[in-house]
This record gives structure tokens, C-alpha cells and sequence, in this order.
């Protein structure tokens, strides 16, 4: 990532939680610590099913009285109904900002530039008004403006930032096994735990209950994560949609986002599986990959 190169993340949306329960409402529900975020640190969380299963993943920065929530644009409008459905009778305001605010993205290298930033995931300051943040799953994918719409473009030019083509932020955080694109394609078909939310920081297992947290407590404390998201390599062919991945004629795991930026949930500790190995698929070539941040 280029130190003047910035990626308008056009297909992020954001949600705004607001009201005097905001932070005990939110704390109820996710699966991170609310308590973490504050003027000067940001997180990532998920909202899971009572099953633990992922439904929604999210970064969370306090924003005035309340929190952004900077999600991928195509869960916007369903993570705003299901928040819906938890707030019952709490003092609390949800509104989509989506068309208000945009979301940013360029080098940690030109973040550190910035008067009292900490090399630290999630470390966040304010820019005037707006909040510029480490991000707080993995350093190398750099740093998150969020902004006024009308703001952005004089912003970008006082920072002396250059916008540049979102495929190349994309493919950086498919290379760094991320997974930001397409998240629909996992609801419900994996635990929260098994998407690597705990080394992208985004699980505290010391905090009280939220909805998905039983389950995901077992999985950790009696080692039954057995699985996991990694991603994939094309070399050649196409992918296909929850194809079977098979090698030597063992199955190994399962594709769960079959479009450009590819993932499966696989069985990493299955003898059968080899990091980097060639493996033939039933219209393709593609290797399963394994992050350097994951010590597997």
C-alpha cells in the first residue's frame, strides 16, 4: 500500500447507535468489550446467532454521544433490522448513514505521520472532527478515515492523498487472509470463532455474556476448533459455490465464497491438508492458504 494512495471504501456502509442504553445494549450483544472503545481506541466485533454462528461482522468507533458501526454495505440493511429486534425496550437510536458517511482507507505508514498516533490496532485520533484509526484487526491493512461525505474530497487534498483503484486494498486484505467482501455468503455457516475473530481481535473471552457466547466459549476451552476460514488461490478454472474440496479423497473442507476475493472453511488440523499443496477441484486449480498472523 502505497503511503499516498487512499481507497474510498464506497461499498461500506454505517450504521450510528446512539441513546442513553447505547453502550449496555451493545454490550449485551456483541461479542467484543464495548468498555474498549473510547476517544482514542476503536475495535471489531461480530453479531452472532444464539448458536454462535456468524452473522454480521463490524468495526465499532465512538462517534459525539454514541458509535459508528462500519460494516460491509450489502449487511447494512439486515444488521440494521436484527439490531432492531434486540433494542426493544432500551433507550437507544439506530440510523443508516450510509449516504452521510464514507469510509477511507490508506497506509499505516502515513498514520503514524500524524501527531500522537501509537503503532497499536485500533488506536484512533481525530482528524478536526472526524476519526482516523489504526485498524484494529491487523496493522498492515492500515488506517480507516470515516468522514462526512462532503468532507471527503477537500480532506483527502489537505492530507496530500491520492485516490486510488479499491482492488488494490481488496487484494491486500485477501493476501493478509481477511475476509471483507461477500460476508453474506458465510451467515450461518460458521461459528463466529471459526472465522478467526479471536487473533483478529475480535472476540474478549473475558467479558459476561452476549448472544452466540456459550458456544463460542466451549469451542475455545475444550479445543474443538477444528476448523477454520483461510483463503484460497486461484490458479486456474472457477470456483464453485460451496463446492466440496476433496484431497486424496478425503474431504478436507468447503468453499464458502466462491467469487474473486475466495475463502473456505477447512479442516486445518486434518493430515490430508498442506499448506500451499495444489489442490484439484471439480473446475479448477487453487491452493488454500494460511495467513502469517495465524499460528496454526
Amino acid at each position: 500500500m502505497n503511503i499516498q494512495n487512499v481507497y474510498i471504501l464506497e461499498d461500506r456502509g454505517i450504521l450510528y447507535i446512539n441513546g442513553a442504553d447505547a453502550e449496555e445494549f451493545l454490550q449485551n450483544i456483541i461479542s467484543n468489550d464495548i468498555n474498549k472503545v473510547n476517544e482514542d481506541n476503536s475495535c471489531f466485533a461480530s453479531l452472532l446467532s444464539p448458536q454462535g454462528k456468524f452473522l454480521f461482522a463490524f468495526i465499532i468507533v465512538k462517534h459525539k454521544s454514541g458509535y459508528f458501526m462500519d460494516c460491509e454495505k450489502s449487511q447494512t440493511e439486515a444488521f440494521f433490522k436484527q439490531l432492531s429486534i434486540y433494542k426493544l425496550r432500551s433507550k437507544v437510536e439506530i440510523m443508516n448513514l450510509s449516504n452521510e458517511f464514507v469510509v477511507a482507507a490508506f497506509n499505516r505508514e502515513k498514520f503514524l505521520k500524524f501527531e500522537g498516533t501509537k503503532d497499536e490496532p485500533g488506536h484512533t485520533i481525530k482528524y478536526r472532527e472526524d476519526s482516523i484509526l489504526l485498524d484494529p484487526r491487523n496493522k498492515d491493512l492500515g488506517a480507516r478515515l470515516i468522514i462526512n461525505l462532503e468532507k471527503l474530497y477537500l480532506s483527502l487534498k489537505k492530507l496530500e492523498l491520492k485516490d486510488s483503484p479499491i482492488d488494490e486494498y481488496y487484494q491486500l486484505s485477501h493476501k493478509l487472509g481477511i475476509p471483507q467482501k461477500n460476508m453474506n455468503e458465510l451467515q450461518n455457516k460458521l461459528f463466529g470463532i471459526e472465522c478467526n475473530f479471536e487473533e483478529l481481535n475480535g472476540i474478549d473471552f473475558q467479558k459476561g455474556c452476549y448472544v452466540g457466547q456459550e458456544n463460542t466459549a466451549r469451542i475455545k476451552l475444550k479445543n474443538k476448533l477444528l476448523k477454520r476460514l483461510l483463503p484460497i488461490e486461484l490458479i486456474e478454472g472457477e470456483l464453485l459455490h460451496d463446492e466440496i474440496i476433496m484431497h486424496n479423497n478425503v474431504q478436507i473442507g468447503k468453499i464458502l465464497i466462491n467469487k474473486k476475493y475466495a475463502y473456505a472453511l477447512v479442516k486445518f488440523l486434518d493430515k490430508n491438508f498442506k499448506k500451499n499443496e495444489i489442490v484439484i477441484g471439480a473446475k479448477s486449480k487453487f491452493r488454500i492458504l494460511i495467513p502469517e498472523w495465524l499460528n496454526i
